[in-house]
């Protein structure tokens, strides 16, 4: 049996290291490694030695668990435990010096898919101001500081002013004229629009009611992975497509009642 507080609990000492290595990289100075999809879409040596170091850090801990990096790839293990890491998520933010980055760190069990897996443990971790969103399958989210005690995480309900929302923009440009339509659907029934470039912490906030809802194409699964696991424990909803499930295609996060006005508008 997979003990799920066990799992956060290596996965939070994990990022937190994590999180101090990128922070010192980034105030040596960023070096961009290589451009992936597009040319927009960036990675700098700090994102493949942060993942290296998380890489290293739970093979020494969990030797039979699989793993699925952003940078490094998948690998198969023997347990049925396969933890998904993006080591930073909103590299364009850190390569720019805006603090808005995030560690996120998950622990999955069955087929590491996300149209198959289950989500025990994920932390989405913010090493400029220090704030660790957490969550265990059945136990809830929460957000943890180094200073303070935990406080538990509620997804929030819009108001009469209508629903904050965040969304992203991906790097093709032959797909921006998409998202721009999705956002035309949802702006009646919108308060304002976000676009802070880091899913994982879109998601984190919208499990602390930071943000009313989420939507976004174009997410892979280390995007999503910890970030989804807190919305749903801090009892909100998690859909997309396809099969319903986060994915490339679509993400929406959101309270119940709001995810549905969002895939209405979205899939209309």
């Amino acid at each position: 049996m997979t003990d799920a507080e066990e799992l956060l609990s290596l996965a939070e000492d994990i990022a937190r290291e994590a999180g101090v290595l990128a922070r010192r990289r980034r105030e040596e100075g960023v070096r961009i490694a290589a451009t992936k999809s597009a040319l927009a879409d960036i990675v700098t040596d700090a994102d493949r030695e942060v993942e290296e170091l998380i890489r290293a850090r739970l093979a020494a801990a969990r030797p039979d668990d699989g793993f699925l990096g952003e940078e490094s790839g998948a690998e198969r293990g023997m347990s049925e435990v396969t933890w998904v890491v993006d080591p930073i998520d909103g590299t364009v933010n850190y390569a720019y010096g805006t603090p808005h980055y995030a560690v996120s760190i998950a622990a999955v069990t069955g087929e590491p898919s996300p149209e198959a897996w289950t989500a025990v443990a994920g932390i989405v971790y913010t090493p400029v101001i220090d704030e660790a969103f957490t969550a265990a399958r059945g136990e809830g989210a929460w957000l943890r500081t180094q200073g303070g005690g935990p406080q538990r995480l509620a997804v929030s309900s819009p108001t009469d002013a209508g629903a904050l929302l965040a969304t992203g923009f991906g790097y093709d440009p032959a797909t921006h004229e998409g998202d721009l339509d999705r956002v035309r659907r949802v702006l009646p029934f919108a308060r304002d629009i976000r676009r802070a470039g880091a899913a994982s912490l879109d998601l984190a906030y919208v499990a602390a009611g930071r943000l009313d809802g989420y939507f976004e194409r174009g997410l892979h699964p280390w995007d999503h992975a910890a970030g989804a696991l807190l919305v749903t424990e801090a009892g909100g909803v998690v859909s997309g497509q396809p099969e319903g499930r986060p994915g490339r295609q679509m993400t929406i996060a959101a309270s119940a009642d709001l995810a549905a006005r969002l895939a209405e508008a979205i899939y209309r």
